[in-house]
């Protein structure tokens, strides 16, 4: 059998390959994608080589196994149906409906442990943001919001999007989004955002630091979480955050340099940086937190929020350098972008 997969051969250079598929070994299935995610943030910044090239793809994730180096297959947000099964594997698999961290490719095997099965009462466009929400609930997890905070969301894309829908069902005095894009802003307040900012109303003087206050010890967030992948944006969350405030970085940079003003407010506010990466579960929590359980809340708030209504452009699969010139454009009309895979 054959499939056709998507390689990143270069900077900002995209081939769809054609490639055997071989039969489902014990434990595994055959998977056939219908529709596959596009990261702007992760996949964007391995295509344009600012990825650590010595890193691994991710050890967590057996279909990125390797390092991120060119050429490679990366992605991680499949949606299919299961159409062939192992031995050993449980038959009750084929034909249902499953999403897989897998590279954007229309016909895979991978083992079935590393299959997350769709609720059958969620649509396929809702299920394709599970690594998304996934990562969502992780930041908020990490962020531990309190009664009356005042929290900060800099990056109004997909992520920042969903963890801003998550935060409005917390009993906060302010929610703020921070984003460049009317769209992605005005998308953000239907998502429960009390107020949104361009950048540069987060600088000193700007809207934002009205918002949380006149000044003085209780001003500022108690809160912040930094979703853009900008690295200047860090700068601008940690100078927001107040006494003892908290800054959550979800973003990745890769080799991209981040710059910090640690010499002025920084060291008497006691701020905490805090690094959240959704491969893992803070050591603070796994005494009541499991994968599992990080699962069934990543359904729970999709299907409560139903992202779907947030993939905004859809690619043919053959048609996937097209979509990934069309990220690099930096529009801010786009939300999820998704490849459709013929089966």
């Amino acid at each position: 059998m054959r499939a056709r997969a998507v390689w990143f051969t270069g900077p900002w250079r995209v081939e769809v390959r054609d490639e055997p598929v071989r039969e489902p070994g014990p434990g595994e299935v055959r998977v056939r994608t219908r529709l596959s995610a596009v990261s702007r943030g992760t996949e964007l910044l391995v295509l344009s080589g600012a990825a650590p090239a010595a890193l691994a793809a991710d050890e967590h994730i057996g279909a990125l196994a390797g390092a991120l180096s060119f050429p490679l297959k990366y992605g991680y947000g499949c949606v299919g149906e299961v159409e062939a099964a192992g031995p050993g594997t449980a038959p009750d698999l084929v034909g249902r409906t499953v999403f897989a961290f897998h590279p954007h490719q229309d016909l895979f095997c991978l083992p079935a442990a590393d299959l997350r099965p769709v609720p059958e009462d969620l649509a396929g466009e809702d299920a394709l943001f599970f690594a998304a929400m996934e990562t969502a609930v992780t930041l908020v997890l990490d962020g531990r919001p309190f009664l009356g905070a005042r929290v900060v969301v800099f990056g109004l894309g997909v992520v920042g999007l969903l963890a801003t829908a998550l935060l409005a069902r917390f009993p906060l005095e302010v929610l703020a989004g921070i984003d460049p894009a009317p769209l992605r802003r005005k998308i953000a307040r239907e998502a429960g955002a009390h107020a949104v900012f361009p950048p540069p109303e987060a600088r000193p003087g700007g809207a934002l630091l009205e918002r949380l206050g006149a000044g003085g010890r209780t001003a500022g967030a108690d809160l912040v979480l930094e979703t853009s992948g900008v690295p200047e944006a860090l700068d601008a969350a940690v100078g927001v955050a107040g006494f003892s405030g908290t800054v959550v970085v979800g973003s990745w940079y890769g080799t991209r340099r981040v710059s910090l003003d640690l010499g002025s407010a920084f060291h008497r506010r006691r701020l905490r940086l805090v690094s959240s990466q959704v491969s893992t579960l803070a050591p603070e929590a796994t005494g009541r937190w499991s994968r599992n359980r990080r699962t069934g809340t990543t359904w729970e708030w999709i299907r409560r929020l139903q992202p779907g209504r947030y993939l905004t452009h859809r690619f043919p699969l053959e048609a996937a350098p097209e979509a990934y010139e069309f990220l690099r454009g930096g529009t801010g009309e786009a939300l999820q972008v998704a490849l459709v895979h013929q089966g």
